[in-house]
C-alpha cells in the first residue's frame, strides 16, 4: 500500500507544478489585459525565470516584453524581445517577438542595436519563417537588415533586401534611396564593366525615392539625401549641369542645404561657372553657417580665384583659411590619438563643449548615429530611474535583472558612440591636415605664377583695369539684381552669383 501511495505522489507532483504555472500565468495575463501592468510585470518575470513548463516560461517572457512596452519602457522591451529572437525560431513567441522588436525600434527611432540584432538573426534557416510576418513588418525588417548589409559591403544581399520593400510600405522611400547608394557604390559587383547600366538603375532608385507616395518615414530628409546622391552620381560621371540641378533642388535652409551648397560649388567650378561656384561658397560662408566645419570650401574658393589668376584674392582667401582652421588643428590634436579611449571620445561630444573647437564639436555631435546613441542613453537612464522607483517591484528579481540588462545596453551604446566620436574626430583632424597641405600647394603655385608674370613683363593690374564687371545674367523676368554690399539678407542667401575679371594673359589662358 505504501508503494502505491508513493507512486501516486511521484505521478501527481509534476501535474501539480504544471497546474500552478498555468494558474499563475492566467492570473498574470488577466492583470495584463486589465492594464494592471505593475502587477503583471513581476508575475511574468517570475514565470519566465522559474516556470516548470517551457511553454509557460516562453509565453511569459514575451508578455513581459509586452508589459514593458505598454509601461513606456521601450528599451527594456527591446532587450526582452531580443532575448527571444536570439533564442531562435524554436521559441513559441519568435515571430511575435520579431514584430515587437520592429515596433519598439520605430518608437525609439533607434539606428544601431535593432538592425544588428536582426542581421545576426537573418540566417537561411529562418528566412522562410520571416516571409510570414505582416507585410509592413517584413518591409521594415528587410530595410534594416539591408542597411547592415550595405555598411558591411554585402552589396548583392543589400540589393535583394532593399528591392523587396514594396511601394506601399512607409519605408519605400528610404529603401529606394539606399538601393541607389548600393548600386552607385564603386565596389558593387559588375563595375566598371556595367557602370552605365548600374548608374541608370541608381538614378531610377533615387527618383523613386523622391516620388514615393503615401505616408513615408522621414520623407523630407530622404528627399534631400536622394538629391545629394543624384548630384554626386552626375558629378562622378562629369555631367556637371545635371549635378548642379540636383544640388540646387535641395530646399533652402533644409537640414542638408549647407552640404548641397558646398558640393554645388564644386559642380559649378567643374562646369567652368566660376562666378556660380563663388556664389555658392558666398552663401556657405554667411553668418548663418558660422558654426559649420567646412575647411575644403575655402580651398575651393582659393582654387577658383587661382584659375582666374586673381592672385590677391587667392592670398586673402588662404589667409582666412589659416585664421579659421590653424587654431582648430592645434586645439583638436590632443583628442585624436590612438590612446584616446572610446568613453573619453564620447564624453567630449556628448557633454557641454568646453574643450573642442565649436565647429568641430557641432560637426561630430550632429552626426545622426551619435545623436541616436545620445537619445538612447537618455532613454536607458530614464528607464533605470523608473525601475528603481517602482515600489511594487521592490524585493522581486525583476528590478535587478532589468537594471542589469539596461546597464549592459548602456555600456554597448557608450562603445558605439565612442567609436563614432573618435572616428569623426580623427576624420576632422585628417581633413585639416589634407586641406592645409592643399592650401600650401596653391600658395606656392600662386607665388611661382606671380614670378612668371613679372619675368614676362606682364602688368597684371593694368590688364585687370582694361576689363569691366557686368551684372550676371538674370534667370528670368521675375528676378531682380541687388549688388552685394557686405550684408547677408536671409531671402538672398543661396542666390549669389559672382562676375569675375580674368588676370591671366592670353597666352596663359590658352595653356
Amino acid at each position: 500500500m505504501k508503494r502505491l501511495l508513493l507512486a501516486a505522489f511521484l505521478v501527481l507532483a509534476p501535474l501539480s507544478a504544471f497546474a500552478q504555472d498555468v494558474n499563475a500565468y492566467n492570473q498574470a495575463l488577466a492583470a495584463f489585459n486589465a492594464n494592471k501592468l505593475d502587477d503583471a510585470a513581476p508575475r511574468f518575470f517570475e514565470l519566465s525565470s522559474n516556470a516548470v513548463d517551457t511553454n509557460v516560461r516562453a509565453r511569459s517572457e514575451y508578455y513581459l516584453a509586452q508589459t514593458f512596452a505598454r509601461k513606456g519602457m521601450p528599451v527594456s522591451a527591446l532587450v526582452t524581445y531580443a532575448r527571444i529572437v536570439n533564442a531562435g525560431p524554436s521559441h513559441p513567441s519568435y515571430l511575435q517577438a520579431l514584430e515587437g522588436l520592429v515596433d519598439v525600434q520605430q518608437k525609439l527611432n533607434e539606428q544601431n542595436l535593432v538592425s544588428n540584432i536582426l542581421d545576426k538573426a537573418y540566417t537561411p534557416e529562418v528566412r522562410d519563417k520571416w516571409v510570414t510576418l505582416p507585410k509592413e513588418v517584413l518591409a521594415r525588417v528587410n530595410y534594416m537588415v539591408g542597411t547592415i548589409s550595405q555598411r558591411r559591403g554585402r552589396f548583392e544581399e543589400a540589393r535583394s533586401l532593399l528591392e523587396a520593400v514594396p511601394s506601399d510600405s512607409r519605408f519605400y522611400a528610404r529603401s529606394r534611396y539606399l538601393l541607389g547608394v548600393v548600386l552607385a557604390d564603386p565596389r558593387f559587383p559588375g563595375r566598371p564593366g556595367e557602370t552605365d547600366a548600374l548608374d541608370v538603375a541608381a538614378l531610377a532608385a533615387f527618383r523613386a525615392s523622391l516620388d514615393a507616395k503615401g505616408q513615408q518615414i522621414g520623407h523630407d530628409e530622404v528627399k534631400q539625401l536622394a538629391l545629394l546622391a543624384m548630384g554626386r552620381l552626375h558629378y562622378g560621371r562629369h555631367e556637371y549641369p545635371q549635378a548642379v540641378a540636383a544640388y540646387e533642388a535641395v530646399p533652402r535652409y533644409a537640414r542638408f542645404w549647407d552640404q548641397a551648397l558646398f558640393e554645388n560649388g564644386f559642380a559649378r567650378f567643374q562646369n567652368e561657372d566660376f562666378g556660380g561656384a563663388l556664389g555658392s561658397l558666398q552663401a556657405l560662408h554667411a553668418p548663418q553657417f558660422e558654426g559649420a566645419f567646412q575647411p575644403e570650401s575655402w580651398v575651393l574658393k582659393a582654387t577658383v580665384y587661382y584659375y582666374g589668376c586673381l592672385f590677391d584674392e587667392v592670398k586673402t582667401t588662404l589667409a582666412a583659411f589659416d585664421q579659421l582652421y590653424e587654431p582648430m588643428a592645434k586645439q583638436i590634436e590632443p583628442f585624436t590619438g590612438e590612446d584616446v579611449d572610446h568613453l573619453t571620445a564620447y564624453n567630449l561630444v556628448a557633454a557641454e563643449n568646453r574643450r573642442l573647437p565649436a565647429p568641430i564639436y557641432l560637426w561630430v555631435r550632429n552626426n545622426e548615429r551619435i545623436q541616436d546613441v545620445m537619445r538612447m542613453i537618455a532613454q536607458v537612464d530614464e528607464e533605470k530611474r523608473l525601475l528603481n522607483e517602482m515600489s511594487g517591484w521592490r524585493g522581486t528579481g525583476l528590478v535587478p535583472d532589468a537594471v542589469g540588462a539596461l546597464e549592459e545596453v548602456r555600456g554597448t551604446l557608450l562603445q558605439i558612440g565612442g567609436k563614432f566620436a573618435k572616428s569623426r574626430l580623427q576624420e576632422a583632424a585628417q581633413n585639416l591636415r589634407t586641406f592645409s597641405d592643399q592650401a600650401e600647394i596653391i600658395r606656392v603655385q600662386t607665388a611661382l605664377d606671380e614670378k612668371d608674370l613679372l619675368l614676362a613683363g606682364v602688368d597684371q593690374k593694368a590688364l585687370l583695369k582694361t576689363q569691366s564687371i557686368y551684372r550676371p545674367k538674370m534667370p528670368g523676368a521675375a528676378w531682380n539684381y541687388w549688388k552685394f554690399q557686405g550684408e547677408f539678407w536671409r531671402d538672398e542667401i543661396g542666390y549669389y552669383q559672382y562676375t569675375l575679371k580674368r588676370g591671366c594673359p592670353a597666352k596663359l589662358r590658352q595653356q
